[in-house]
């Protein structure tokens, strides 16, 4: 039947359907809220009788995914469900910072991808902190300064970021979650730049890599510099003449950049994937992964034999990647990633098996698989 109401008679029900939302949204964060006390009220009463409590646990990743989840699940249209999960997000994000807001730490400055990941997993209402290095980031995040870290970790078309790889090794941190974010890249410059002006080119050198064939096309003659972050690239086309930055567009927002040329990544999908690190193990939320560091004695087939516990279980191998190892010469690690949970008895099976062929296995924990 055709709705026959004019715009007025329309426009009155949106405004009203908004205060229901808004009323709702309002009794949400009164029951985040309880919920905050209750945890609260529980440590309390045990640390009065005199027992072991741990600090109080606000913030909770297999938790959120499996609201996620379900908000997708169960979406009707006409909105899409990831859309809509976006929006749950952040009203959680804003829950969660009524109870208390998470300090999360990243690779900056400012206007990096690192940062638009870290908004996309915590939403807005996190305290983003920005960090020079990988390593600051696992140091901030060791340290209790920050709740959690957000790295990069891989990319779809340039492979590993051995730079966090190699963190893991010594860090006592554990894999709380990840991120997938699209990489869409810009040539970047100041207001009243013209191409003529340009005369160096800066990037992360993983970005100036994944648009390498786009610059050698366009930009040939121009000289390109690696710096820490495209984020670094787009302040430095800020304030410095003849500079063009490769970056994203939360850099062009947030240092008032014009685009001279937009998508120029030489592969549409260009995507990376970040880890989210945090000091306690996630709890199984349903759709997990695990990852593992894992070397074995130098001996003929040792790498069948790390990966055929796998294979007899049926369980997926999502990532396998090598490095040197630190402590003898022409011997290599294992960073292993695979479906399933650490609690799960299969992959406590598959853990056994490793630890008897393994001279070195260290979990890095398991975390929901993302959503977003």
């Amino acid at each position: 039947m055709a709705d026959t109401r004019d715009l007025d008679q329309v426009r009155a029900d949106i405004d009203a359907i908004d205060r229901e939302i808004q009323n709702l949204i309002q009794r949400r964060a009164q029951c985040a809220q309880r919920v905050a006390d209750i945890k609260l009220e529980e440590v309390l009463a045990l640390r009065n009788r005199g027992e072991a409590a741990a600090e109080v646990v606000y913030y909770r990743p297999e938790r959120e995914a499996q609201v996620l989840r379900r908000i997708i699940e169960r979406n009707g249209g006409p909105l899409e469900g990831t859309a809509v999960a976006h929006i749950f997000r952040e009203i959680m994000s804003a829950c969660l910072a009524l109870e208390r807001p998470l300090q999360v730490a990243y690779l900056g400055p400012e206007g990096t991808f690192t940062q638009a990941a870290a908004l996309k997993h915590f939403g807005h209402a996190a305290l983003c902190v920005p960090q020079n290095t990988i390593d600051g980031v696992f140091a901030q995040v060791e340290s209790g300064e920050c709740n959690y870290g957000v790295v990069p970790v891989e990319n779809s078309t340039e492979g590993m970021v051995s730079h966090t790889l190699d963190n893991f090794m010594d860090s006592p941190l554990k894999i709380s979650g990840e991120v997938e974010m699209r990489i869409v890249h810009h040539l970047l410059v100041a207001p009243g730049t013209a191409e003529s002006d340009v005369t160096r080119i800066c990037a992360h050198q993983q970005a100036l890599a994944q648009c390498r064939n786009w610059l050698d096309t366009h930009w040939p003659r121009v000289e390109r510099e690696a710096v820490s972050s495209n984020g670094e690239a787009a302040r430095l086309a800020a304030t410095t003449p003849g500079v063009a930055a490769v970056a994203g567009d939360m850099a062009a927002e947030l240092y008032h950049l014009d685009r001279l040329a937009e998508h120029i990544e030489d592969y549409p999908d260009n995507t990376t994937r970040f880890l989210v690190v945090g000091r306690e193990e996630v709890p199984p939320s349903g759709r997990d992964k695990t990852s593992l560091i894992v070397s074995s004695r130098n001996k003929p087939g040792a790498l069948f034999t790390l990966l055929d516990p796998f294979r007899r279980a049926g369980v997926s191998l999502t990532r396998i990647d090598t490095r040197p190892s630190r402590t003898e010469k022409w011997a290599y690690v294992f960073f292993i990633e695979f479906e399933g949970h650490m609690q799960d008895e299969v992959i406590r099976s598959i853990v056994a098996d490793l630890e008897e062929q393994s001279i070195l296995l260290k979990p890095l924990g398991s975390y929901p698989q993302a959503v977003l």
